[in-house]
């Protein structure tokens, strides 16, 4: 019996539409071993696992093996020959999907001599397209036979060399003969950037590539030489190897160092837990943490929502599914011994809609962390899934309020941050949205005018008349004070291009119709100036994850977004910004190595080691269950730059400091300078510590550190501190505290040596 029918054989056809895949996934285990996780834990468990049982499959976007098997069984019916034929060319591509180019290619290849046979002629068009996924089968059998079956440091950086050429050509090779090919029929510049790559895996780029289709190696130079941040995820053990996914970097047992919570999306795919051991090494800790079973989490936002201390994880669910994508998230509890406790249900935070974006914030002031959940509608689902806001009643529990705050927004909500982008001492909300315009909420406080934090607050989209709407199809953004002038600033990046040849185009400074980021400087008066084009990022940056650091300590933040879509041909880098001191924004990304080609997600900036100096996390894996890759450790080898670490402790205001503000007053040999920070976790997509990680460039001295906390809007003033110290400061106190850790040493990679591990 053909069970395929109705909206399960539309999924399929709609999942065929796109392109990606590789193999290797990543199962969890029902057996938890001799770990007893608590009852509430064990419920979200069974919960998922029988949310994934009841839901069919099939009608969940990027399951290419229920494609196959649908094709498989319309194969075996077919009663025509021209019937079976149809069926090729979609059956091949559910191989691609699940991670089988083999099989693709085998049946495209059948594909075509059964058209010879039947005497049918390939027009120009099928034969373009059947070009392009050929040679995209190729590369991607490239990728497998290289950057994962002999992984290394140097793998799919972009450009490619070193130990990141192939030594098994044969992928590579094919899918330069079906390039050239299809440049002949439909000389794109699609075709024409993958070309160039294909040459790169072979080590033959520029001098082999066709000088008609050769791409000048100074197209992507960068424009200010930093010193190489090599990727030592591999011999830590840190490097999964599994989708798109979410990071937490936070000290979770208060020890001093920085530990990771690693998501990957899909219902079968297993948070994970590194404890940073202090002495080089990491221990995964998934298992005795009671995580086991705890699956899915496009998206990760850290905060503390019991006032202990602890940062607790909120972890989200599903986001691009629609209606199909009605997982509950988890809020997992911090008990600060390497443990965590899902509270989700006994919190009242128990909900069912498609998200991977929510952010922390105390937006009534009462010194207790809220959450606002940026949930998805997409229309043409039916979906109907508002966002949420979820009070925090301080007593270990949540009231949902949205509606009584006009915040229940129903649209394709794809980041949410929170800052006081006008400093009156309420926190606000900016949103991204794939399909329309993005919305600036401005906390305008309780509507009555009271004092109850328990009161309806009223927020006010003013994005129109701040200026600050686009792009008009939006993904990752934040609030971050890029021109240290003490007021927020909003980065936005576009998410629409018709293919990977618009970043090709984009290099080459022509036009395009790809959709590009924005930077929206604050004018302090509530309005924002674009200043994209003058500091040099108008520019696509098709970002998924992505987060801001300092990576040299210079004072000025710089950032990195991770790039990429579902499509498997979306072959393009992730890429790093140094703010060149608010002139301009420096890419920096071939000088430091940081140019993955597979998909990137969610990012973390962070002083792993205890050196002074951010190091970068990154979640690397596309969204097909094929599409799986290692993520990378971006070790920072240092800049001679002084820095100061606080880690603050809120008394009236909530406990970790989330959206506390920091001035710190220098003496340079030019003179005197403030650097500017908010406390928070950083971006939309990846979590850095609450840790404020600052640096202070070539100061001599520190004047004095000026902290306004959020609940009680006093500054906080503190003189006498050292340079290159770390520091517990606590709200109200006249006494600080000295926090000193050993730092530790990169393992040795530097030849780059493979490193295939595999995470179960």
């Amino acid at each position: 019996m053909n069970t395929f029918t109705g909206p399960r054989k539309r999924r399929i056809l709609q999942l065929l539409a796109l392109t990606t895949t590789i193999s290797g996934t990543t199962l969890f285990s029902q057996d938890h071993g001799d770990v007893a996780q608590p009852e509430s834990t064990r419920r979200m468990v069974e919960r998922l696992d029988q949310i994934d049982r009841e839901v069919d499959p099939s009608v969940i976007m990027f399951v290419p093996d229920q494609a196959l098997s649908f094709f498989r069984e319309k194969i075996d019916q077919a009663l025509t020959e021209q019937a079976t034929l149809s069926l090729k060319p979609p059956y091949a591509m559910a191989l691609l999907n699940s991670g089988d180019p083999e099989g693709a290619i085998a049946e495209f290849k059948a594909f075509r001599e059964s058209l010879t046979s039947m005497g049918m002629e390939i027009n120009p068009n099928m034969r373009a397209e059947l070009l392009k996924i050929e040679a995209i089968c190729y590369l991607r059998l490239g990728e497998q036979q290289n950057c994962l079956h002999n992984h290394n440091a140097d793998s799919c950086l972009f450009p490619i060399q070193g130990g990141g050429v192939h030594a098994q050509e044969f992928g590579s090779r094919k899918a330069i003969e079906k390039l050239m090919e299809l440049l002949e029929v439909d000389p794109t510049p699609y075709a024409a950037w993958l070309l160039n790559i294909a040459y790169m895996t072979l080590g033959e780029y520029p001098e082999q590539v066709p000088q008609s289709w050769r791409l000048p190696p100074e197209t992507f130079q960068s424009d200010y030489e930093i010193t190489r941040f090599p990727d030592v995820a591999g011999p830590l053990g840190l490097d999964v190897n599994d989708l798109s996914g979410g990071v937490v970097m936070e000290d979770f047992d208060q020890d001093g160092y920085l530990d990771l919570l690693a998501s990957s999306w899909g219902e079968k795919r297993q948070l994970r837990y590194f404890r940073n051991q202090g002495d080089g090494s990491f221990a995964e800790l998934t298992n005795s943490a009671w995580l086991t079973g705890l699956t899915g989490g496009l998206n990760m936002v850290p905060g503390d929502y019991n006032n202990d201390g602890l940062v607790d994880v909120l972890v989200l669910r599903e986001g691009w599914l629609g209606k199909d994508g009605r997982f509950p998230n988890s809020l997992l509890r911090n008990n600060g011994d390497n443990t965590f406790t899902d509270v989700t249900e006994e919190t009242g935070l128990l909900s069912f809609h498609p998200t991977q974006t929510a952010t922390w914030l105390d937006y009534n002031g009462d010194g207790w962390l809220d959450i606002f959940i940026g949930n998805e509608t997409v229309p043409e689902t039916g979906a109907n899934d508002p966002c949420e806001l979820f009070r925090n009643n301080g007593d270990g529990t949540f009231t949902e309020c949205a509606a009584e705050s006009g915040l229940d927004i129903k649209d394709w909500i794809k980041g949410v941050v929170s800052g006081d982008y006008n400093n009156d001492g309420r926190p606000d909300l900016y949103l991204s949205s794939l399909v329309g315009p993005n919305r600036l909420l401005r906390n305008d406080g309780a509507a009555d005018g009271s004092d109850d934090p328990n009161a309806p607050h009223s927020f006010t989209d003013v994005a129109q008349a701040a200026g600050v709407t686009e792009p008009n199809s939006s993904f990752p953004c934040w609030f971050f004070d890029y021109n240290n002038d003490g007021w927020l600033d909003i980065f936005v990046t576009g998410y629409s291009i018709k293919d990977a040849g618009d970043v090709l185009v984009d290099y080459l400074g022509a036009k395009h119709g790809g959709e590009r980021a924005r930077l929206y400087q604050n004018n302090g008066d509530g309005t924002f100036k674009d200043v994209t084009e003058a500091k040099g990022l108008l520019r696509i940056l098709h970002a998924m994850g992505s987060n801001f650091g300092d990576i040299d300590s210079d004072g000025w933040l710089d950032f990195y977004v991770g790039t990429g879509d579902p499509n498997l041909g979306t072959i393009i880098p992730n890429l790093m910004f140094r703010n060149d001191a608010a002139r301009t924004f420096q890419d920096v990304t071939t000088s430091g190595g940081f140019g993955q080609l597979q998909k990137g997600h969610g990012i973390a900036f962070g002083d792993i080691n205890q050196d002074g100096a951010q190091d970068i996390y990154s979640v690397v894996g596309g969204a097909f269950s094929g599409d799986n890759y290692h993520n990378q450790l971006f070790a920072n080898p240092g800049h001679e730059n002084r820095w100061i670490k606080l880690r603050l402790k809120g008394v009236t205001s909530n406990r970790i400091g989330f959206g506390s503000r920091i001035k710190v007053v220098v003496e340079t040999p030019e003179g005197t300078r403030e650097i500017h920070r908010v406390v928070s976790s950083g971006g939309s997509f990846g979590a850095s510590p609450f840790l404020a990680d600052i640096g202070l460039g070539n100061a001599t001295s520190i004047k004095r550190i000026e902290i306004n906390w959020p609940a009680n809007d006093q500054n906080q003033v503190i003189e006498s501190i050292e340079l290159d110290r770390s520091y517990l400061i606590e709200e109200g106190s006249a006494e600080i505290t000295e926090v000193t850790q050993p730092s530790f040493e990169w393992p040795d990679d530097s030849a780059g040596q493979g490193h295939d591990h595999h995470h179960h």
